[in-house]
C-alpha cells in the first residue's frame, strides 16, 4: 500500500470513529463572523505578546499544522488570506486539544471561536477556545513544501491550484475585475447589455470549426455558438442601437498558448458607424480597463514593457506586409503570390484565394513584429465576408484587427447589411463548403430575411477577452486565466513487463524508480548550456547526439505550441536518452541517479523515466510526459527519412511521414507501435503532429548549417 492509500485508509477510519460517537464529520452550517483579512487588518497594530478585546469567529481550511506536544499551532485558511491558531492549555480544554490531536488534519475545514493575541515572534494568532470540525478531508493535499507544481495537474485540478498557490487566486480575482470593467465602460457609452443563444440551429458569424450535437426534442442538428453576430445584427434590425454581449464561445480547433475551445468574447454591435468609429471605442476601452483594474497604461507581460494608452500605431495590411515583408502584394500577380507563399513555406488553410493567402503572408510573417499596440485595418475582400467593401476599393473589406504582443486581440469591421450583396457572400460560402472548407459559413436564410425587413449602417466590436486578461495579468498561456480550461483526459499506462529496448532484460525497476521520484524537487530552475554539458560527456556516438538534439527542438516546438516552460522542456528531450550509451542495463535509471545529484528538476526526473515507462513502472501522467514520448520515435523516423532523400527535410510532408510508417522494413528500430500509442495519449491531431516534428527539424537543420 502506498503513502497515499494509506492516509486515505487513516482518514475514512476517523470518519468512522466519529459518527460512532454521534458526530457528524460533515455539519450544515457554521456561523462565520470574521475573515483572516479583516482580522489581520483591524489588529495590525496590536503589540507582540498582547491580547486584543476583541473576540474571532472563523471558519476556513488547515493548511499546516504543528504540534509540539503542549501547545499546537496551526494555518487557517480561508478565501481572504491566512491567520494563525494556537491550541494550548488552560485557555483551551484538555478535551478540545485531545479531539484536535486525534481527528483535524491538514486539508479539514474547522469553525473557530477564541481571543486573538500577537505571538512574542509578532504573528497574530487566534487562542482557540473552542472547535468544530465542519468539513473531514479524505485526500490529502500536495506535498507542502513543494505544493502543487505540475501545470497540467494544476489545471485539471484548479481546487488543489487554489489551496497550493494564492496568487493563482489573484489572477482570477483580476479577471472579474477586468470584466467588470468592460461592462463599465460600455454602459457608460450607452450601450445595453444582451444574451443571445448558444445552442444554435445554423452556425455563423465567424470564420471556425464549430461543435455539433443534437436536439433530441426536436430529433435535429445543433451547434454551439461560435460567434454572436448575426444574432446581434438581429437585434439591430429589431430596433436596438447599442448593444454588447459578453459571452462563451466554442470553436472547435486547437489548443495552444492562445487557443482554448471554449473561451469568452466580447461582441458589440454600433448602429450608424463604421469601423473607423469602432477603432477610436477599442483603443479607448482597452486604455480605460487597464487604468481601472491595474491604475497604469504601461505593463510588463513576459519582461517586455508594453503601452496600452491611446492613440495606437494603425496600418493597412498591405503597408504592414511592405513595412516588414518587403514585398508590395497589391502590385504581384497571384502566380508570384503563390510562388513567395511555396519559398517561404506557408501553408493555406483551404484552396488558393488571394485574399485569403495575402492573409496568410500577413500572420506568419508580421504579425509575430506587432508588440506594441497595432490596429491593422483594410483586409482583403475574401477574407471577410460578413463586412462591407471599402468605398474606393471594392477588393478591400472595411476591416480592422488590433494586435497587441503579436496576437490577434479580435475582430472588427462596418457590417454588410445590403441582403442582394449577403445572398451572393452566403451561396459563395456554400460553394467553399462543398470543395472542403470547414470554416466556410452557412446560408442563414432568417438572417438574411432580418436584412431585408432592413438593418440600419452598423460596426460591431470583438475582443478576445481571455487574451486581454493574459496580457494585465502577466499569465503566459490562456489556460492560466480561465478556471477549468479543457484539459485531455487522463490515461493511465498499462504496465508490462516485457522490454521494448535492445538491452535484452525483463526486470522492473518500479521501487528503484520510485525512489527516484521521491528524492527528486520541484521547481528547480536549469539551464540548457549545462545540460548540453552533461549530454556531451557522456556520450559519443553522432547519432545519439544528433537524435538527442532532434527531440530536444521537438519538445521547444510543442512546449512554444502549449505555452509551458521551454528551456525545462527543451533540456527534458536533450537528455532523455544521454545515459543509454554507456548504460544499456540501467537506461533512464542510471541518468536519473546523475541528474539527481546534479540538482535536477523532478519535472525532467519523471519524464525521462517515466518514457521507458514499460521498464521503469512510472506512469506518463504530465502533459510533459506524455509529449516526450510522443515525440522519441517520430522525430527518430522523421530524421531516418531525411537520410535517404537529396532534399533532406525539404520535401518530407505529414503524408510521406505516414507512407514510411506503413513500410515496415524502412527504419526497422523505430517503434510504429510506440507512435501510435503516443499520437493517443497526446490526444493531438494526427496530421499535425506529424507537421508539428517536422517543423521543428527542418528548424534545426537550418541552424547546423
Amino acid at each position: 500500500m502506498g503513502r497515499q492509500e494509506q492516509i486515505v485508509g487513516e482518514r475514512l477510519k476517523k470518519i468512522e470513529e466519529l459518527r460512532k460517537q454521534g458526530i457528524n464529520p460533515y455539519p450544515y452550517k457554521f456561523d462565520k463572523k470574521d475573515s483572516s483579512a479583516e482580522l489581520q487588518e483591524a489588529h495590525k497594530d496590536l503589540k507582540p505578546e498582547k491580547k486584543a478585546k476583541a473576540k474571532a469567529q472563523i471558519a476556513g481550511r488547515i493548511t499546516i499544522i504543528r504540534d509540539i506536544g503542549k501547545i499546537i499551532f496551526a494555518v487557517l485558511q480561508d478565501y481572504s488570506g491566512k491567520i494563525q491558531l494556537v491550541l494550548q492549555e488552560p485557555d483551551t480544554s484538555d478535551k478540545k486539544i485531545e479531539f484536535f490531536k486525534k481527528y483535524i488534519d491538514s486539508g479539514d475545514f474547522v469553525g473557530v471561536k477564541g481571543d486573538i493575541f500577537r505571538t512574542k515572534r509578532g504573528e497574530l494568532s487566534i487562542l482557540v477556545k473552542d472547535l468544530e470540525l465542519l468539513s473531514k478531508s479524505i485526500q490529502p493535499l500536495p506535498e507542502k513544501w513543494h505544493g502543487l507544481q505540475d501545470k497540467e495537474e494544476r489545471y485539471r485540478k484548479r481546487y488543489l491550484d487554489l489551496i497550493m498557490n494564492p496568487e493563482v487566486k489573484n489572477t482570477f480575482e483580476k479577471r472579474t475585475k477586468i470584466l467588470n470593467a468592460i461592462r463599465e465602460f460600455l454602459n457608460s457609452k450607452g450601450f445595453m447589455e444582451v444574451d443571445t443563444p448558444i445552442l444554435q440551429p445554423i452556425y455563423g458569424g465567424g470564420a471556425a470549426k464549430p461543435f455539433t450535437s443534437e436536439l433530441n426534442a426536436l430529433k435535429m442538428k445543433v451547434y454551439l455558438s461560435i460567434s454572436k453576430e448575426l444574432y446581434l445584427k438581429r437585434l439591430i434590425a429589431g430596433g436596438y442601437e447599442k448593444i454588447y454581449e459578453l459571452n462563451r464561445i466554442f470553436r472547435n480547433e486547437g489548443i495552444d498558448a492562445t487557443h482554448n475551445p471554449e473561451f469568452t468574447m466580447l461582441e458589440t454591435m454600433w448602429a450608424y458607424v463604421d469601423y473607423e468609429s469602432n477603432m477610436d471605442l477599442f483603443e479607448e476601452m482597452i486604455e480605460f480597463i487597464a487604468k481601472k483594474v491595474l491604475g497604469k497604461t504601461k505593463i510588463t507581460y513576459q519582461d517586455q514593457e508594453i503601452e496600452l494608452k491611446a492613440p495606437w500605431k494603425r496600418m493597412t495590411m498591405y503597408e504592414s506586409i511592405k513595412k516588414y515583408v518587403k514585398i508590395n502584394v497589391e502590385k504581384m500577380s497571384d502566380s508570384e503570390i503563390k510562388d513567395f507563399i511555396i519559398e517561404k513555406r506557408i501553408k493555406l488553410k483551404t484552396e488558393f484565394r488571394r485574399g485569403l493567402a495575402i492573409e496568410e503572408i500577413f500572420s506568419e510573417l508580421v504579425q509575430p513584429n506587432l508588440i506594441q499596440p497595432t490596429i491593422i485595418y483594410d483586409y482583403p475582400v475574401d477574407t471577410s465576408p460578413l463586412a462591407k467593401k471599402k468605398k474606393d476599393n471594392p477588393e478591400l473589406a472595411e476591416r480592422f484587427e488590433p494586435f497587441i504582443k503579436g496576437w490577434e486581440m479580435g475582430n472588427n469591421y462596418t457590417e454588410l447589411n445590403e441582403p442582394q450583396e449577403l445572398k451572393k457572400v452566403f451561396t459563395e460560402q456554400a460553394e467553399f463548403k462543398e470543395r472542403g472548407d470547414e470554416e466556410a459559413s452557412p446560408y442563414d436564410e432568417d438572417f438574411v430575411n432580418a436584412l431585408e425587413v432592413g438593418m440600419p449602417p452598423t460596426s460591431g466590436v470583438g475582443l478576445g477577452v481571455d487574451r486581454l486578461i493574459m496580457l494585465l495579468t502577466n499569465s503566459p498561456s490562456i489556460r492560466d486565466v480561465i478556471f477549468f480550461p479543457f484539459m485531455r483526459p487522463e490515461v493511465k499506462e498499462i504496465k508490462e513487463n516485457n522490454d521494448p529496448k535492445p538491452n535484452g532484460t525483463s526486470s522492473n525497476k518500479n521501487s528503484k524508480a520510485s525512489e527516484l521520484l521521491h528524492k527528486s524537487k520541484s521547481g528547480i530552475k536549469i539551464k540548457r548550456e549545462d545540460a548540453f554539458k552533461v549530454l556531451k560527456s557522456h556520450v559519443e556516438s553522432e547519432s545519439l547526439i544528433n537524435h538527442c538534439l532532434a527531440v530536444e527542438a521537438s519538445m521547444r516546438e510543442y512546449a512554444k505550441k502549449y505555452g509551458e516552460d521551454e528551456e525545462l522542456w527543451g533540456v527534458s528531450g536533450l537528455l532523455h536518452d544521454f545515459d543509454y550509451e554507456k548504460f544499456p542495463q540501467e537506461h533512464t535509471i542510471k541518468g536519473s541517479e546523475i541528474l539527481i545529484e546534479k540538482n535536477y528538476p523532478k519535472e525532467i526526473i519523471h519524464a525521462i523515466l517515466a518514457h521507458y515507462s514499460s521498464f521503469t513502472g512510472v506512469e506518463r501522467d504530465t502533459l510533459l510526459a506524455k509529449c516526450l514520448f510522443a515525440v522519441d520515435e517520430l522525430s527518430g523516423l522523421v530524421t531516418a527519412m531525411s537520410k535517404v532523400r537529396p532534399t533532406k527535410f525539404d520535401d518530407i510532408d505529414s503524408e510521406s511521414v505516414e507512407k514510411a510508417l506503413k513500410k515496415k522494413e524502412f527504419a526497422k528500430n523505430i517503434s510504429r507501435e510506440d507512435i501510435e500509442i503516443g499520437i493517443r495519449e497526446l490526444n493531438v491531431n494526427r496530421k499535425e503532429h506529424f507537421e508539428t516534428i517536422i517543423y521543428a527539424l527542418k528548424k534545426l537543420s537550418k541552424e547546423k548549417k
